[in-house]
């Protein structure tokens, strides 16, 4: 029926003619603009609301510094998205310590990463860590458990890197990774894919390196055996610029979500998750300790 009006309409004279044409030329650009809204719009997720640590219980040091890991237990962490400690991370030696089969990024089933269940919003993280040969981890800060839903409408979990940033653990010497990215981007110390660390300090696959991060009210430090390597600030238009240059820009194809998480960073209330990577590769963690600034 309006298609047959339309054309009556169109056919009453040449002046109206005009003017219907115009005004389906609007209808188009409209059209193509709510497409595009459509094809750029963040999909659908929601985030895990899971019982958290009473931080308060846990008793500081003088220096103000909580212990996340004495060496002993694993109290306080689990699986990412998960109730439990996944079977691959276990205590060896005073260590937290991840056992890889070298098959690349939580590929087995009783993997996955962990974090400590508890948000964090300013504070100072400390720990040491080192790496067997060609080994790839990482440090999350600000962590959030977000789920989406797949094609067929199930639930799932997404990576925790689409909504945290990474301090890159890796063995500089032996993995792949450390030639890719930019400038080095994606070596030990550096905040992934984004910014380098300068110096480029890490120790050799089998020592002991010491992280330290700071989150101070949207000011970030990653520190890497007593040096800072890197320096830079959240929820700032420079901090979305690093964005757009890297592999979690605005409308990837392989990280939909990661942009929109990413820029507003700990979502509404700045904070999230301590996290510690699987991916695929042995790795060794101590002295996970914490000051919280706020």
């Amino acid at each position: 029926m309006k298609k047959a009006i339309y054309s009556l309409s169109c056919l009453i004279a040449a002046g109206a003619l005009t003017a219907c044409g115009g005004a389906k030329s609007a209808d188009d650009k409209k059209n193509n603009s709510d497409s595009i809204k459509s094809e750029n719009a963040m999909p659908e997720y929601k985030e895990l609301d899971k019982p958290q640590v009473d931080i308060s219980k846990y008793t500081a040091d003088k220096n103000g510094y909580i212990a996340l890991f004495d060496g002993k237990s694993t109290v306080g962490w689990r699986g990412y998205g998960k109730d439990n400690l996944p079977g691959k991370w276990s205590v060896d030696k005073g260590t937290l310590k991840f056992t890889g089969a070298g098959g690349g990024e939580a590929q087995e089933k009783d993997g996955g990463d962990i974090i400590f269940a508890h948000k964090f919003k300013n504070f100072i993280l400390e720990l040491e860590w080192k790496v067997a040969k060609g080994t790839n981890s990482g440090i999350f800060y600000l962590a959030r458990e977000i789920e989406s839903t797949d094609k067929d409408g199930k639930a799932k979990m997404e990576p925790i890197y689409i909504s945290s940033p990474e301090y890159q653990v890796l063995d500089n010497a032996n993995h792949v990774d450390a030639m890719a990215g930019k400038d080095g981007n994606r070596q030990a110390g550096s905040l992934y894919d984004m910014i380098p660390a300068k110096p480029q300090n890490a120790r050799p696959y089998g020592e002991w390196n010491k992280t330290e991060i700071v989150v101070s009210k949207g000011t970030v430090f990653h520190k890497q055996n007593g040096e800072t390597v890197v320096e830079y600030h959240l929820w700032t238009p420079e901090w979305t610029k690093m964005l757009q240059e890297s592999k979690f820009k605005e409308g990837s194809n392989d990280f939909p979500l990661a942009f929109g998480l990413l820029d507003k960073c700990g979502g509404p209330d700045r904070e999230g998750y301590i996290g510690l990577q699987d991916h695929g590769d042995d790795v060794w963690f101590r002295n996970i300790k914490i000051k919280v600034l706020d």
